[in-house]
């Protein structure tokens, strides 16, 4: 136990007091926070501040289009009116397009007796454009109120009948409970705690493979091996990286804690949206980060072990992609429903469970029973790898001069 604490000890102090860890730590939350402000501005405001232009046989048609496209405060639209409109009119509203002096068209023709016909053009590649929500909703609500007013109708009345209703979002908890749904803030919790799970888990593993490959070929395990065994160098190894991953989230939540109750935050998070995280979160954070650190990195190690230089390690790296991959392709699934089949396929397999549970946690409540089984899993996962790794780490750290094949990894597997 000496020889694990004090290898643990020389990595902890190591990596603490190098640079990465000091920018990791400070350059890590910023741009994470960055990401999220710039995915929820650029959400917001995709298809606010646009130019759009309206080419109508019909002039009142169109102006109550647009009348009602500069209603919408937050879209903040400039739209012009030719009407009526012809043919050359079109034609030269499409090259401003081109010249890129209006970002739209909506051209519409009123001459069918049985329905009115429009189009959008724009420059936009893409089968689908935020325009085309709010355009669609201006032209219904115009064309239904010309309707109106064709049949007698005042517009005092035709705008009180097209008033819009909104419809209030309610969430049924498991107590029968309701109470007002979260809008789009478990979508960014849940994405900020896979993020801020999945960086550490995979930088600090392998780094910690990198270190291995390093030391390897620089022959300090020869001298290493004469003090200490290579069981105790790899869980010392294991301990002291874990440690500096558990001291790196310890200071973001300690800078959190303290941002959130600065005036500053008030400032900054003006508004309906806010995150919150319950006790539970908070307590099975550090247990997932370890649990999920353990697994991979004892995995990595072992592999790092057969490998003769940081390029022999790249041919191993789907084997930590592919899961961290398929836990964010799954987020959209968690958002639906996260509840579903897969959500709890995820939430027990031990290789997307560190990534999956707490965003999961933040949308819905998982039931108990599951948690447990997740960690046991994870757990037994984690021996399964160490029984695996500890072998070929004994053997591989000593072998030079060739790659290890197959073959060669079962003959090792059996000499230890």
């Amino acid at each position: 136990m000496r020889n694990i604490y004090l290898i643990a000890k020389r990595e902890y102090l190591e990596q603490i007091r190098g640079r990465a860890f000091i920018f990791s730590t400070i350059l890590v939350p910023l741009l994470i926070v960055a990401l999220l402000v710039w995915s929820s501005f650029t959400t917001r405001n995709a298809a606010s501040g646009k130019h759009i232009a309206i080419a109508s046989d019909s002039a009142s048609l169109a102006s109550a289009i647009r009348r009602q496209l500069l209603d919408d405060k937050n879209a903040k639209y400039i739209v012009d009116v030719v009407a009526p409109a012809s043919e050359q009119d079109r034609a030269a509203l499409r090259k401003q397009i081109r010249a890129k002096s209006i970002d739209g068209l909506l051209t519409i023709d009123t001459s069918s007796a049985e329905a009115i016909s429009a189009s959008y053009t724009s420059l936009s590649t893409g089968s689908y454009d935020y325009n085309l929500d709010r355009l669609k909703n201006a032209l219904n609500r115009a064309a239904t109120s010309e309707r109106l007013l064709a049949r007698g109708i005042n517009q005092a009345d035709a705008d009180a009948a097209l008033k819009p209703i909104s419809v209030e979002t309610l969430q049924l908890d498991k107590n029968d409970k309701v109470g007002k749904t979260k809008g789009a803030a478990p979508f960014y919790k849940s994405l900020l705690m896979a993020l801020l799970l999945s960086m550490p888990i995979m930088l600090y593993g392998l780094d910690l493979a990198r270190a291995i490959i390093e030391e390897k070929t620089s022959r300090i395990f020869e001298v290493m091996l004469s003090v200490a065994r290579a069981d105790d160098l790899l869980a010392g190894k294991l301990a002291g990286v874990g440690a500096v991953g558990l001291t790196q989230i310890l200071i973001w939540t300690i800078a959190t804690t303290l941002f959130m109750g600065s005036a500053l935050a008030t400032t900054a998070l003006t508004g309906n949206f806010s995150i919150h995280f319950s006790l539970l979160e908070g307590l099975l954070f550090p247990v997932y980060f370890l649990l999920g650190f353990a697994l991979f990195s004892a995995m990595f190690s072992g592999l790092a072990a057969t490998c003769e230089t940081s390029q022999d390690l790249q041919k191993f790296m789907p084997l930590a992609i592919i899961p961290l991959y398929l836990s964010l392709g799954l987020l959209p699934v968690l958002l639906k429903d996260p509840n579903s089949v897969w959500a709890v396929a995820a939430t027990l397999c031990p290789f997307t469970a560190p990534y999956i549970v707490l965003p999961r946690m933040g949308l819905d409540t998982v039931p108990a029973w599951q948690l447990a089984v997740s960690i046991v899993l994870l757990i037994l996962s984690i021996w399964a790898v160490l029984w695996f790794s500890s072998r070929l780490y004994r053997v591989g750290i000593l072998m030079y001069g060739k790659r290890a094949t197959l073959p060669e990894l079962l003959r090792w597997l059996r000499y230890s």
